[in-house]
């Protein structure tokens, strides 16, 4: 099972070296990841967007690389970057798409696009992983599902087993996080977890283990689950996190970033193709480690 981000970036190596396509590349950030994953061996990069803001940044950011990487021109028609990005996947020019300059919502809909996108799934969802002291964990969502129901909450749930699995995790344990850890009935969060997991006890959701609802401390720490009189295998120990909302996930995920400096990375599953949609505050090697995860999800 990969421990840590290191490790993910070595696997990846040994078992392929992908193509990544950078919708609106015309930000440094994106410029650097793409630069890093060619120096680390890890992706190559197709950059689509305005050639001459690209051309101009690699210039002044690395000279070396100026001419290392396709560069299609959209001009700064950041709705014409979402569309041609999707198009190279579609075509099998690409293995995934990273995020640049386009807004979230504007790829989005690209990908999701009826006709020409590569939705697969009726629930999308964005999977963060994070680097903790005892190994990567995963937490979902808080990228896309706002205030997602019952049906939706089962279907994060399965696309964060499979990146767990992909990961080398073959029954991740899944924590249904909530304020507390017993069913409220003014809490709908609670509600759902309790159903969700009684249907994994029935076998209704396999490849993973899961508990809930948990509040976040009989979640992570088994001395905590102990007191509270929680003796299922997930209670102290998950590798998974499901939060209810939105709210909760971006806060969550920026903690981690910001208070916990760990290094994270994030990948929507659902789609035919894994979409990296980071912040575009996060940096060069963030932005690296989620073209690591994005292509680890497909091995």
């Amino acid at each position: 099972m990969i421990q840590n981000f290191d490790e993910l970036i070595l696997r990846v190596k040994e078992a392929r070296r992908g193509t990544v396509v950078i919708a609106a590349a015309q930000t440094e950030s994106v410029l650097d990841a793409a630069i890093l994953a060619k120096k680390e061996g890890l992706a190559e990069s197709i950059l689509v967007g305005d050639k001459a803001a690209i051309e101009a940044l690699l210039q002044q950011m690395a000279p070396n690389f100026a001419d290392s990487f396709e560069i299609i021109d959209t001009g700064a028609d950041l709705v014409a970057a979402a569309k041609q990005s999707v198009a190279l996947v579609k075509a099998g020019k690409a293995d995934l798409i990273l995020k640049g300059k386009t807004d979230t919502s504007v790829l989005l809909k690209a990908v999701l696009d009826k006709n020409n996108g590569l939705r697969i799934s009726d629930v999308i969802s964005d999977v963060l992983a994070y680097e903790h002291p005892d190994g990567i964990k995963l937490m979902s969502d808080g990228g896309i599902n706002i205030l997602p129901e019952l049906k939706d909450k089962i279907a994060i749930i399965k696309n964060a087993v499979q990146v767990a699995h992909n990961l080398g995790n073959p029954n991740p344990k899944v924590a249904l996080i909530s304020a507390v850890e017993a069913v409220n009935p003014k809490m709908p969060s609670t509600i759902d977890a309790a159903l969700i997991a009684k249907m994994n006890d029935r076998k209704q959701i396999p490849g993973c283990t899961i508990e809930g609802p948990l509040a976040f401390d009989n979640a992570v720490d088994a001395t905590a689950a102990k007191l509270k009189g929680i003796t299922s295998p997930v209670g102290g120990n998950a590798d998974i996190m499901i939060v209810p909302n939105i709210e909760a996930g971006n806060i969550y995920g920026k903690m981690l970033t910001y208070y916990c400096k760990y290094r994270v990375a994030h990948v929507v599953m659902g789609t035919k193709a894994p979409i990296l949609i980071p912040s575009r505050a996060d940096d060069g090697e963030t932005k690296m480690l989620c073209m690591a995860l994005g292509l680890a999800s497909m091995l």
